[in-house]
């Protein structure tokens, strides 16, 4: 398996799904349950930078790893939404694209998701470096007045990824 970069992090065995220029990964600290990024091979910054294949790519990538994250997770919609830039909240210098499955009353308010994920807790940089020192985690919503996730460990994320995975390989996309 080749090495695959968020960033600077090797990020190889949390991904999941992979097409000619993007992958999709499971998320080191997702915002509700199923949370996933897709991203280009590609480390670029900004969505300029990306090539117009790499765009059609990475947005035809999105559409089939939502439909079967909605699916796996029992969401009822979705948000998926991409930071370009750092004051944008972007947190890591490469493009990625959230996808968040929502359920009802899943957050106290339906734009609290925003909020999340402009917050300094979803700083991915302090996460990766906290995911080597943690052994064992909670899985829980977030609660907007306590925005301490925990990082997941690498064995969780991995599990996820090759569940996802398995599911993706099932799917009719």
């Amino acid at each position: 398996m080749s090495i695959i970069y968020f960033g600077q992090f090797v990020v190889t065995r949390q991904v999941f799904y992979k097409s000619r220029y993007s992958y999709a990964l499971v998320n080191v600290k997702p915002l509700l349950p199923g949370h996933v990024l897709v991203c280009p091979y590609r480390v670029v910054p900004r969505m300029k930078d990306l090539t117009t294949e790499e765009i059609a790519d990475l947005f035809v990538t999105v559409q089939k790893v939502s439909e079967v994250v909605e699916n796996v997770y029992k969401g009822q919609s979705l948000n998926i939404a991409i930071q370009d830039g750092p004051l944008a909240g972007q947190s890591v210098p490469h493009v990625h694209c959230h996808i968040i499955p929502r359920r009802l009353n899943d957050l106290q308010n339906v734009d609290d998701v925003y909020q999340l994920l402009n917050s300094k807790d979803a700083d991915i940089e302090l996460s990766f470096q906290q995911l080597k020192s943690i052994n064992t985690v909670g899985f829980s919503s977030p609660d907007l007045q306590d925005l301490e996730r925990t990082p997941r460990t690498e064995e969780e994320m991995w599990a996820e990824a090759e569940m996802l995975q398995a599911k993706m390989s099932k799917a009719s996309l």
